[in-house]
């Protein structure tokens, strides 16, 4: 396991930018707005030889424990009781302030290794500020500017001098390489089963997505509260589930676009759909009190559009009554709003009572599977036969279309093509029979499918003439 190193200060001193730099891409949301970090994040970092996990904190700020500001600091120390070292930033061109007196106490009383930096140190008053960071009592401090990338040669030796040896990675013997992280695209269509399956759990503001995360994990990792919105980041969190690994994203609530209008909630709203774009499975997070509002139809089209694969999750379930009759109510309200993703699994869960929860992870691993079903070209042709001989397409200006065969050249998601004479003329109702007739046969539920068309080709299933 990597050396863990938490960046700790005050909001805006530039925590998430380090972060990003040392993480070499933007992970993490940055804004001139203070508190745009709340929830802690891990990315794995690099600098020179040097490989470790950096972990993103919330500002540090007094409060009362039960409020906003109190339980983000409490993520915080969190942090700084499992980190190996710390980076406490200050910013050296506000100089040092009476918040960074009073939690550079804390974090010298951790008796964790404290590495000082003063970030925003370009130009005569960041240099000013640098020295006056020495009177914290926590060492001499290293001036950089985490969004120039200055002052890293200077950060690099004070890391190498806190971390230990295994820290040191050769980049030509580098045995593991990363996993991708949000962000990052993948190519191929095969699922590999070295890899964790991501699932990023979307939904509207307070629909519990965070508390139910924090039970799937077994611990407070992710802050709640009353609180709409309190999500912003996508946080990816790696779990094992029935020795499986999985990663799950929180992302933040998803509002009408209309409404969104400030622009830390659209960047926030951009990053939870990078992690749809992202995951695997998306598990629709639905408030069961009041189910199935316009914008959780929305957000369903989108992960369709997207071509990934489906969960639809009640939360809240605890709230309910005659718990029989509403989950069949509204499993056929879900396929009767939703016919492009028929046969959707609807799980009731809790995530406050930890209800169902098993069953919600049980219905994600069997729709991944059917997101990397392949079906074989025979019979895939033995039910195409039948199925065009019963309800043959349209004519097209008088001139049949003939449907000679269908193959699947790949999945996730389940992409066929037809191909035949004049097949690109058929009518989109035509091919609506098609895909749900494909769904209904071979199972493909809760998953988009791709149907696309080719004319010309002979068929390679059909029976062969005798020469002669």
């Amino acid at each position: 396991m990597s050396a863990k190193i938490a960046v700790i200060g005050r909001p805006n001193v530039g925590k998430s930018t380090l972060f990003n730099r040392l993480v070499g891409r933007k992970l993490a949301l940055v804004d001139d707005q203070p508190g745009v970090t709340r929830d802690r994040r891990e990315g794995a970092a690099r600098l020179g030889d040097l490989a470790f996990t950096i972990v993103d904190t919330a500002g540090l700020e007094a409060g009362a424990d039960e409020t906003l500001a109190g339980r983000m600091r409490a993520q915080t120390e969190s942090a700084l009781a499992d980190c190996d070292a710390i980076l406490f930033l200050i910013d050296a061109r506000a100089g040092v302030t009476a918040g960074d007196r009073h939690f550079a106490q804390g974090v010298r009383r951790s008796g964790k290794p404290v590495i000082l930096v003063a970030n925003k140190a370009e130009g005569m008053a960041g240099r000013d500020g640098a020295y006056e960071a020495f009177t914290l009592g926590l060492g001499e401090p290293i001036a950089i500017s985490a969004e120039h990338g200055e002052g890293l040669g200077e950060l690099y030796e004070a890391l190498a001098a806190a971390l230990p040896d295994s820290a040191h990675v050769d980049a030509a013997t580098d045995e593991e390489a990363p996993l991708p992280e949000l962000g990052e695209e993948e190519d191929g269509s095969e699922a590999d089963p070295q890899k964790p399956l991501r699932i990023a759990v979307v939904g509207r503001p307070n629909a519990g997505k965070s508390t139910l995360l924090n039970r799937i994990l077994g611990e407070e990792r992710l802050l709640t509260g009353p609180e709409p919105g309190l999500t912003r980041d996508s946080i990816g969190l790696d779990a094992v589930w029935r020795d499986r690994r999985i990663k799950l994203y929180d992302t933040a609530g998803l509002r009408r676009r209309a409404r969104v209008v400030e622009k830390l909630e659209k960047l926030a709203a951009a990053d939870a759909l990078r992690a749809v774009r992202f995951a695997e499975v998306v598990v629709l997070l639905l408030d069961a009190t009041v189910p199935f509002e316009k914008q959780d139809l929305t957000i369903a089209d989108l992960v369709e559009r997207e071509g990934r694969a489906l969960v639809i999750g009640l939360n809240k379930w605890d709230l309910v009554d005659d718990k029989s009759g509403k989950a069949k109510e509204l499993r056929a309200e879900a396929d009767r709003l939703l016919p492009q993703l028929k046969g959707t699994r609807v799980i009731p869960v809790s995530g406050l009572t930890g209800a169902h929860i098993d069953k919600l992870l049980e219905a994600v691993v069997a729709t991944h599977e059917v997101w990397n079903k392949r079906i074989a070209t025979g019979r895939l042709n033995r039910w195409l036969a039948p199925v065009v001989e019963a309800t043959p397409p349209p004519a097209v200006a008088g001139r049949r279309v003939k449907i000679r065969y269908v193959t699947q050249p790949k999945a996730r998601p389940p992409f066929f093509i037809l191909f035949g004479n004049q097949v690109d003329q058929i009518p989109e109702s035509y091919k609506r029979y098609l895909v749900n007739g494909l769904r209904e046969t071979f199972g493909l539920f809760g998953v988009p499918i791709r149907l696309s068309t080719r004319s010309g080709g002979d068929n390679p299933y059909a029976p062969k003439k005798r020469p002669g």
